[in-house]
Parts: structure tokens; sequence; C-alpha cells
């Protein structure tokens, strides 16, 4: 039996939606800081109408849980809370990291990919992916890290063919003096709820949801902002 399953992001500068209804996906995203909020909802709504369903025939919803900003963490929780107690079907989030990495094999066809977003306070949220059965698979950890103290996982073939996503990019130069080389970057790439929806189905599908009040923001920092002694 085909399902019917959405899909939110809002963790990033971007903002979208993707639905896939009997197997066919349609999504909506755009680049609009700080109005994700006013945005979302219509967005789900818009593409609920398009389909020619309700919210009510939903098998389940995934969301990018992080890492991101912090205020579009919250957000994308809430919305995903919101919708998913008010019909009653199980949520999966999905790494933002991994999502970037989906888009730049759905994009570019990579299959071993940095990503990396700026984190502000001179470090950035990283992790490396790389593609098996179609899905792109974290290789060790996340991590925030100051980019000069980045250490790759022994465990990577050096020898790959990588490429580099995403807004931590800006830090390439400092990357590559740690020995981190790509053969491409694409620091405009954010996630798309099209990419999460396609890492979440599968586990959708086998039933790894859980219930609404479990959607909650995977920040990966601990501490929101540096005291000022930390500051200098």
């Amino acid at each position: 039996m085909k399902k019917n399953y959405l899909a939110i992001d809002t963790t990033t500068e971007a903002c979208s939606v993707a639905l896939s209804c009997d197997g066919n996906s349609q999504s909506r995203y755009t680049e609009e800081p700080r109005k994700h909020a006013n945005l979302v909802l219509p967005m789900v709504d818009e593409l609920l109408a398009e389909a020619g369903i309700t919210l009510s025939q939903l098998n389940g919803i995934a969301f990018c849980q992080g890492p991101g900003a912090f205020t579009g963490l919250r957000i994308g929780a809430g919305v995903v809370q919101g919708l998913a107690f008010s019909v009653d079907v199980p949520v999966l989030g999905v790494s933002t990291l991994a999502a970037m990495a989906q888009r730049a094999h759905r994009e570019y066809s990579s299959s071993h990919v940095y990503a990396a977003i700026d984190a502000r306070m001179g470090e950035i949220y990283w992790g490396a992916y790389c593609l098996s059965e179609n899905l792109m698979l974290l290789q060790g950890e996340e991590s925030v890290v100051e980019p000069h103290a980045l250490i790759l996982p022994s465990t990577l073939t050096k020898e790959t063919e990588w490429i580099g996503c995403g807004t931590g990019w800006t830090f390439n130069e400092t990357l590559e003096s740690v020995g981190i080389h790509v053969s491409n970057i694409y620091d405009k790439v954010l996630p798309h709820a099209a990419d999460a929806l396609t890492l979440a189905i599968p586990g959708l599908d086998a039933g790894d949801g859980v219930s609404a009040e479990f959607a909650l923001p995977h920040y990966v920092r601990n501490n929101v902002a540096k005291k000022k002694s930390e500051q200098g």
C-alpha cells in the first residue's frame, strides 16, 4: 500500500516542504531568512491542496532536526509537533547535514560529501557522508568544531574524490591547511525538505517513527552562546 509522507525543513536560511503522495513527490522551497514561521504552514497547505489530500491522510511526518540556526530548529520542531499531534501520526527527524549531502548527490551526482554549516563563533557544523543504496550515510560522527581543529576519522578513504557543500566551506583555506581536500565546493547548498523526505521514507516505512512529543531539535552544540570570558 502506498503511503503519504510530509517533510519540513526550517533549519537554515532556506525554508522548504515536501510531500510524497502515493509515490509522487512535490515540494516548495524558498530562501527568506527570518520568515520561516510565516511561510511554512501555508506551504504545507499548498502541497496538500495540490495533491488533493488532507492532513489526516498522512502516514508520517519527517523533519530536519539540526544542526542549524537555533530559532529555525525550534520553529520546525514546533510545527511538526503541532501537525503530528493533531492527526496522531509518527514523526522522524533526520540530520540537516545529511539532507545537504543528499541534495549534493541529487544535484551533482556526488557519492562522497563533506557537509558543513557555518555555526558562527568561528566554528562549523561538520559531517562526512558516503552513498549507500542511494542514501547518504554518516561516516563517524557529526560535530561542531573550529575548522583548524578538524580531524577526519582514520576510516575515511582519502584517495576517494570528495566534494564540499554548505556555508561552512567559506573556511575552505583553513580546512585545506589541515589536510581536508575536495575536488569541488558548492557553498550555496542548503538543506531541502525533498532530500529529508528521501532519507526518512525508508525509516518511516519500517516503523521507525516516534510520537510527536519526540520531535525535538538536535543542536549538536551544547552551549548556545559563549560566555564573555570565552569570547576574549
